[in-house]
């Protein structure tokens, strides 16, 4: 479940029933957390970024830090996973493999790590050196830099050997020194002695989780994550999508199912389908026209979209090639393929990013929905969705309440957890320490 302010769909905070000036409290998340863990949600993802956008005139776009949430979540909840954002771009590796270890422990074993490579410019401003600001890194650049810094972080992560804390109070001896080891990495971008401050976490390692569609993001993916949220709208580009990562992950001496695959899903829901594009009109009504154009703006390389006429097709001019763009190549792609097979006009797309921000919408009764869910998982284009619901809590109230007993009745998701850590939700194993023999 991916809560995203009070809903996915920009005009969100507009709808009746949200609240927009609670979205920052921890009353907000933790309720949203509970009730995808009264349905046995695998985990609660929280995204972030590292500046603010200029068009907050018009929608939230402020981000609280993941990792305070999640660790709030910690304490409020008992079963669900937290995944949270934090980036190879400005972050240090002992840092991060501290935090996430940190919240491994004191949640039990729940912590699953969002792996980004920050692209935005805005960003570089906000962590220059005294010497003025730090260039944006290129694409290929971000990638190497992120490689080296999971390695480092597995490597912390491994310091301990998961018998070093010795706990004797007979003999007085706390701890085995001989069964914690540094690091010693010197690379490319790091030089980290180590060994990291905190026990080895419960899961061995949280659960990688990665985002990246490019080619150095898929190859990164297939190196490295054990889940992998894309955004997805064609069931066969998915399946497309799925059999390519498994194959590069084989290559690197992975199996099939080391590696997960979860589209985003915006599920608008409906006693009837014609209810629910009713009520996905009435979102659209609400407002937000000049953030959308912002948005898809920035999503397009800059291209002024103020001129065009909204219900014309998007011209091919403003529709540059997939590799001409740096930033958010894959969802900047998939735009472009979407504006273009389906012959969309300006408005079509707007109201596409209002909906999703480039996620796959599906409107219609909880039945249809369902049997979308299952046709998806059943051909293996998916292994399961990373829900976003357009309205918040009503959307995931809705989803939990009318599709997830449709899934269960279909034999496709669980009726309850049966383990307590997110690597047993997701059905992975736990990461054996570097030089250890299994079992």
């Amino acid at each position: 479940m991916f809560p995203l302010g009070v809903g996915h769909h920009e005009a969100a905070w507009l709808a009746e029933g949200t609240d927009p000036a609670g979205m920052h409290g921890l009353a907000h998340f933790a309720g949203l957390a509970r009730i995808a863990e009264a349905a046995a949600f695998d985990a609660v993802f929280l995204a972030d970024q590292l500046s603010l956008r200029d068009i907050v005139e018009f929608n939230p776009h402020e981000k609280l830090d993941p990792l305070v949430v999640l660790g709030a979540l910690a304490a409020s909840t008992e079963r669900i996973g937290l995944v949270g954002t934090a980036s190879t771009t400005f972050a240090e590796p002992y840092a991060v493999a501290r935090q996430f270890a940190s919240l491994d422990h004191v949640s039990g074993g729940r912590a699953g790590w969002n792996i980004v490579t920050t692209a935005e410019a805005e960003a570089s401003e906000n962590f220059g050196g005294p010497d003025g600001v730090t260039p944006r890194r290129p694409h290929e650049e971000r990638y190497a830099r992120a490689a080296e810094f999971v390695e480092v972080t597995r490597g912390l992560w491994d310091g301990w050997a998961d018998d070093a804390l010795v706990r004797d109070r007979g003999t007085g001896r706390y701890a085995d020194p001989a069964r914690i080891t540094e690091s010693r990495h010197r690379g490319a971008h790091f030089s980290v002695r180590g060994p990291l401050n905190v026990p080895r976490p419960p899961q061995g390692h949280p659960v990688l989780v990665q985002a990246g569609a490019s080619e150095p993001g898929l190859e990164f993916a297939a190196r490295v994550a054990e889940l992998v949220f894309t955004a997805q709208y064609d069931h066969d580009e998915s399946l497309a999508f799925t059999r390519d990562l498994q194959a590069r992950a084989a290559r690197h001496g992975r199996r099939p199912d080391e590696v997960l695959v979860l589209p985003g899903l915006i599920p608008v829901l409906g006693a009837t389908e014609e209810e629910a594009r009713h009520r996905e009109s009435a979102l659209h009504a609400l407002g937000g026209g000049e953030h959308s154009l912002g948005l898809l703006s920035w999503l397009l390389g800059g291209v002024d979209l103020r001129k065009l006429p909204l219900d014309a097709p998007v011209p091919d001019a403003i529709l540059p090639a997939e590799d001409e763009v740096g930033g958010q190549r894959a969802r900047f792609a998939l735009l472009v393929r979407l504006a273009r097979r389906e012959r969309l006009t300006l408005r079509q797309l707007l109201h596409q990013i209002a909906g999703g921000h480039g996620h796959r919408v599906i409107v219609g009764t909880p039945e249809q929905v369902a049997a979308d869910i299952e046709r998806w998982f059943r051909s293996g284009a998916a292994d399961g969705f990373n829900v976003m619901p357009p309205v918040l809590p009503a959307g995931l109230e809705e989803f939990t309440e009318q599709v997830v007993p449709l899934l269960r009745r279909a034999g496709i998701f669980r009726e309850g957890y049966a383990g307590t850590t997110l690597r047993e939700h997701l059905g992975l194993l736990r990461p054996v320490r570097t030089g250890e023999l299994v079992g």
